[in-house]
């Protein structure tokens, strides 16, 4: 039997992001259904740190995190874990509204993003089709991220702390009795006074097995594939492109180019696989929006993005079960917000007031909290 203060359950940037931030006052064990950490959504990001994407709880989050990822802590990591790499949203005639609206409610927060016309969108990405582009929002620093870098600095500091994370531990079961939860895994079991349910697409399931409501997590199936980018142009210098309402985006990704139809298809909590389907959505969007040619595929792959009803993330104790706390509905935006995120649960976690660099961006304890969901 293994004993800790407290059990996070899952070992993707959710969970080691917490368990990091939680073990520099706390025993912390974490447990992964998989053989691997991070083999789910974590594995399979699109690795962009956008500060002009996702809701206003989102991007603030987000642009709390870039601290972290500009200075980490000394040792987390051994090299920069963001590069320059852009983003640029562009909109045809019947995108325009939503245009002007993406931008309108980002530039205030993100000082760098500008508007641009279609000419000056085709001059930073020549491969936009003139009859297509009408115009575009661009934010020249947003960045590449280093996900595994994240993740490994995270698991490295959580071990040099005394966690521990236990692998091919799929949960069987949780109990709860005299203020202690008791874990039964494949790996053997583990008790402790406090449950950080991080298990991604699973946090409904596992709420379920502790007795907890679950919050209407939905995962959302995306797909992804690798192919040839033009040999006339040096895509390689492109930004990530995306039309504002999100029906496909490119982005530049080892000498080749990965493209994605922007899908969210209802899933159940799986290893998810792309499917015909959403391959050649993916080609269509992006022929019709652009001059590539989407030939020869190299990689193709799906990732589950899982959201809540308001696709803002999820972080506090549940409001019915002793000690169970809720970290779910990271979405698509798990990888870019993971530092203010950890930050934010170890603090809750504690009872403490929101980190400063999050509460000061207008993010509140009640927009994350599991309790908004039940009203």
């Amino acid at each position: 039997m293994v004993t800790a203060d407290i059990v996070v359950v899952g070992a993707g940037m959710a969970g080691c992001s917490a368990a990091y931030e939680l073990s520099a006052s706390h025993r912390v064990v974490v447990i992964e259904r998989e053989a691997m950490p991070g083999y789910h959504s974590t594995g399979r990001s699109a690795a962009l740190f956008t500060e002009a994407y996702g809701n206003r709880v989102v991007r603030a989050l987000t642009v709390a995190s870039r601290a972290f990822y500009e200075a980490p802590p000394a040792g987390f990591t051994y090299h920069p874990m963001l590069s320059p790499r852009g983003a640029m949203f562009v909109a045809p005639a019947e995108q325009m509204t939503a245009l002007d609206k993406h931008f309108r409610d980002t530039h205030e927060l993100v000082a760098s993003i500008r508007r641009v016309d279609a000419k000056e969108a085709r001059r930073i990405v020549p491969s936009l089709r003139e009859t297509y582009v009408v115009g575009a929002v661009h934010e020249p620093d947003a960045m590449d991220i280093d996900v595994n870098a994240l993740h490994q600095g995270y698991q490295r500091g959580l071990k040099a702390r005394g966690g521990q994370i236990m692998t091919d531990a799929e949960l069987l079961g949780l109990e709860h009795r005299g203020g202690w939860w008791r874990l039964t895994t494949k790996a053997g079991s583990v008790e402790a006074p406090v449950v950080v349910n991080a298990a991604g697409a699973w946090c409904d399931e596992v709420a379920t097995l502790a007795g907890a409501k679950p919050v209407g997590l939905v995962p959302k199936r995306r797909t992804a594939i690798i192919f040839d980018g033009p040999a006339e142009h040096d895509f390689g210098r492109w930004p990530l492109v995306a039309d504002v309402g999100e029906t496909w985006y490119i982005k530049p990704e080892s000498g080749r180019l990965m493209g994605s139809p922007a899908d969210e298809t209802p899933m159940p909590p799986c290893d998810v696989q792309p499917d015909e389907l959403g391959i050649a959505t993916t080609a269509h969007n992006i022929e019709q929006a652009t001059t590539l040619k989407v030939a020869k595929l190299h990689r193709k792959w799906a990732g589950l993005r899982s959201f809540v009803a308001d696709k803002t993330l999820v972080a506090g104790y549940d409001d019915a079960v002793p000690g169970f706390f809720w970290v779910a509905g990271q979405g698509g935006y798990g990888i870019q917000t993971a530092p203010a995120m950890g930050q934010t649960v170890a603090a809750l976690v504690n009872s403490k007031p929101l980190p400063a660099q999050v509460a000061d961006r207008g993010v509140t304890e009640a927009d994350l909290s599991p309790k908004r969901l039940r009203r």
